[in-house]
Formats: C-alpha cells, structure tokens, sequence
C-alpha cells in the first residue's frame, strides 16, 4: 500500500498533484496530513522526506518525493498516467514539465488559498505572461487533442499537474478563454471537490501563508470554516 504524505489542503499547491493524479485513477493509498506549522518546516518534515518538503510517496522502503518524481514512480506502475496516443503523450509530459518548472509569477503572485476568492491586484507583465501563457495551453490542448481533460478524453498526469492552477483562477478571476472549459470541467472532479471540502473544513491557519494571501489583493469572500 502507497501512503502519500501532503500538507495543508487549503495551501499545498504540490500536494494536490499527486493526490488527486492517484485519486481520479483510483490508486489506493493512505492519506497522511503533515499541516504546514510554521513559516519554515524543513526540520519537521525531514523526518519523512529529505527534501524537507512534501508531497512524499512511501512504498515498500522507498521514500519517493517532489510531485514529479511521484509521477514518474508511478507511471512505472500503473496505467493512465500518461495519454496512450504518442502525440498527446508527448504533449502531456511537455506541458507537465512547463508546468513543473515555471510560472514564477503565478506561483508568488496569486498564492493557492482554495478557500477564498480574492480581487487581485494589478498583474505585473511576468504574471500577465504567464497567464497568456496558461490560456495558449489550456486551448491549444483541447483544441488538438479533442477534450474534455487537456490531452483529450481521459484524464491523465498534465491535469493533474494543472489542478491547483484552476483554483488559482477561480480563486482571482483569471481569465484563461476557452480554457475555461476544462477549468470548469476540472473542479467538478469529485477528487477536487472532496480536496476543496477538506480544505474548507480546515481550522488551522499558517502565519506566512496568510500574508501571501493579503498581499495578493483584496480578500472579497472566504468560505473557511473559522
């Protein structure tokens, strides 16, 4: 048995991915919680990933950590994790990587906080980049690839490594074009929905994660219980 180790659900943008990649294709695995207790929980969270980070994936001695490497664990593992044809295949682990590697911007400027809807503030050119950047690929994805998920039918790896960008969007408005589509589609999932409904019921609150929100813009609705 796998048992995945995230943290906040409100928060942990890397935690989502794995987690809701093994929940929508029906991996099982025990879910452990690891709250972000402080600004700073590298000497905590050593004691289980050596990163200091999460997610982590332990299976059979093995510690598995940072979302992509869980990913690639898995996908020696089971099926579905990547598309089947080769060009969405190549598409999907391309787009994941992007994903994986960049948009800074988005990242600090529009923390993940599923629980709160938030009128951002003017976007600087990197996040409006960034941004136009998430709409090219939503769109392009479902434009080849034939929809609903963003390398055609099933749902595979690339959504999942997308999945807190569309509580991004949702959180400050973003506007993605027709990608909205799949954004929509995305937080429908029931693995989003039972993440969404854990995170609203969530009672912990972390220091520096709190501030982010503030500083990203004017907070208008907050759906946490308190």
């Amino acid at each position: 048995m796998y048992e995945l180790i995230t943290a906040n659900r409100n928060y942990s943008s890397w935690s989502l991915r794995p987690w809701v990649l093994m929940r929508a294709l029906g991996i099982a695995f025990e879910d452990r919680v690891e709250p972000f207790a402080a600004p700073v929980n590298y000497d905590a969270f050593r004691g289980f990933s050596p990163t200091g980070q999460v997610p982590a994936l332990l299976h059979e001695g093995r510690t598995i950590y940072d979302s992509l490497g869980i990913t690639l664990y898995l996908a020696d593992r089971h099926d579905g994790i990547w598309p089947a044809d080769p060009d969405a295949r190549a598409w999907a682990q391309c787009a994941a990587a992007e994903m994986h590697s960049g948009f800074s911007a988005l990242r600090g400027d529009c923390t993940m906080n599923v629980g709160v809807r938030v009128t951002p503030k003017p976007m600087s050119d990197a996040l409006t980049a960034n941004v136009a950047r998430v709409r090219e690929l939503f769109e392009g994805g479902l434009t080849k690839f034939g929809g609903p998920w963003l390398a055609g039918a099933d749902f595979s790896a690339v959504d999942a490594f997308f999945a807190p960008v569309a509580f991004r969007i949702r959180t400050y408005g973003l506007d993605v074009g027709a990608g909205q589509a799949w954004v929509d589609h995305m937080l429908a999932h029931p693995a989003m929905v039972e993440w969404e409904r854990q995170a609203l019921a969530e009672d912990w609150r972390e220091e520096s994660h709190e501030a982010e929100l503030a500083a990203a813009g004017l907070i208008t609705a907050d759906y946490r219980t308190a």
